[in-house]
């Protein structure tokens, strides 16, 4: 019979991983561009290398999925084939040929009395990633975090547990071999729940939490961290068709922003419709809802246009349904559109569509978001889309990473002073 862990068994278990990992952020922090883009060669290699004990591994956490339940696309989430395995080390090496974000120098100033300011881009140090579900993001999460000179320690879901041991295994073994510091990368061996309570409670090894997941986890992590925490609890993403938009566009982008993928952050939960187009555009925008089969709740204006349509209640304007389900509201200008993103929305994407520049201007200035869009698809908002190579999340905080995290998101600064003997008076 396993003995079951107790909390202080939990507790030294992660301090010790702790340990190792404040250690290997300081070595780590010395390394040249070219030593981590090598062992970031080397950990892709042995990715591929070791594809079979992988898939060994995956479908051990296949089976148990099976016999617990897992939805089907639950269990596709968690797959590991040849081309997925494959994908992983490409993305490796894709990090590997992309810019050092780590020495950049961000300012100098010389002062009166001579000395040098010079403000240098660093590492964060160590970083926690606790995550749900697909085991691709053990591989993606830790390549971003080294190549920015950062320790990791990964804290995956239940259902993924023997993938990821092995991946993360395999990347610290390959890392070790190529010349990083063992315990550069890390994955909490443990499933008990509480580990992740303990986890965000350990300010003295890690600097950053990283959630990635449901909100519920999220808003979970926020409560009880005593270490800053970047993330996004959902995407409430609007687009607001204007008065002098071109309404062959605007269908365009909402059927792609809505029906593309809909359980994806970034696609549209409302579309915003000014008063003045409805007659035109709401039979043509009804159409093409009708033909992805996606369920429209709308207010009492869209519902008398709309007779198949649902009343939305209040809840629904702040709901993230990652559904073919779309909210609309009829409003009557610009204003209101900004208003209505304002209060009911997640601070993710939001877009215009408009011809008039004075209107799209008020919407890009006055629409409190990380990301917001004149004439495109909230579908844009990621790293690989902006041109990072990659990314570790979507942020919809406001300090120090908003939107799409890549690697210059996973460094901070410090200053760095020259001088020949300057003295304070």
């Amino acid at each position: 019979m396993v003995k079951e862990l107790t909390v202080e068994d939990i507790r030294n278990i992660l301090n010790q991983m702790g340990e190792k990992a404040l250690t290997a952020s300081r070595a780590l922090a010395l390394l040249s561009p070219e030593a981590k883009d090598k062992c970031l060669q080397q950990m892709a290699d042995a990715i591929e290398g070791a594809a079979e004990e992988i898939k060994a591994a995956n479908q051990k956490d296949l089976k148990t999925g099976k016999a617990k339940g897992l939805s089907d696309a639950m269990l596709d989430r968690l797959e590991l084939t040849d081309a997925r395995i494959k994908a992983m080390a490409d993305g490796l090496r894709t990090v590997a040929v992309l810019d050092d974000p780590v020495g950049r120098k961000l300012s100098s100033t010389v002062r009166p009395n001579g000395i040098r300011i010079d403000k240098i881009s660093v590492p964060i140090g160590v970083i926690g990633i606790i995550f749900e579900s697909r085991p691709n993001v053990t591989v993606d999460a830790a390549g971003l975090c080294l190549k920015a000179g950062n320790a990791v320690i990964l804290r995956g879901g239940s259902e993924a547990i023997n993938s990821n041991l092995t991946l993360a295994h395999c990347l610290n073994r390959a890392g070790v071999i190529a010349g990083l510091p063992d315990g550069a990368v890390q994955l909490i061996p443990v499933t008990d729940r509480r580990a992740v309570g303990q986890m965000v409670k350990m300010d003295q090894y890690i600097d950053l939490i990283i959630p990635r997941g449901g909100e519920g986890l999220i808003r979970a992590v926020v409560e009880q961290s005593t270490i800053p925490v970047i993330k996004h609890y959902k995407g409430v993403c609007h687009l607001y068709v204007d008065a002098d938009a071109d309404l062959d566009m605007a269908l365009r982008v909402t059927e792609n922003g809505k029906c593309q993928r809909p359980g994806v952050c970034n696609a549209l939960e409302t579309l915003l419709i000014n008063e003045k187009i409805a007659d035109k555009f709401v039979p043509p925008f009804v159409e093409v809802m009708r033909r992805n089969k996606v369920e429209l709740r709308g207010d009492s204006a869209f519902c008398a246009m709309v007779p198949e349509a649902k009343y939305a209640t209040e809840e629904d304007y702040y709901t993230e349904y990652i559904d073919l389900i779309f909210s609309v509201k009829l409003v009557p200008d610009t204003a209101a559109a900004i208003w209505h993103i304002n209060h009911y929305g997640s601070h993710h994407s939001d877009a215009i569509i408009t011809e008039n520049p004075e209107n799209a201007e008020m919407f890009l200035r006055g629409v409190d978001s990380a990301t917001v869009y004149h004439n495109a698809s909230t579908r844009f908002t990621d790293g690989f889309e902006f041109g990072m190579g990659a990314e570790i999340g979507i942020s919809t905080d406001k300090l120090h990473a908003r939107g799409p995290m890549g690697l210059e998101e996973l460094t901070s600064y410090k200053y760095i002073v020259y001088g020949n003997g300057q003295i304070r008076t």
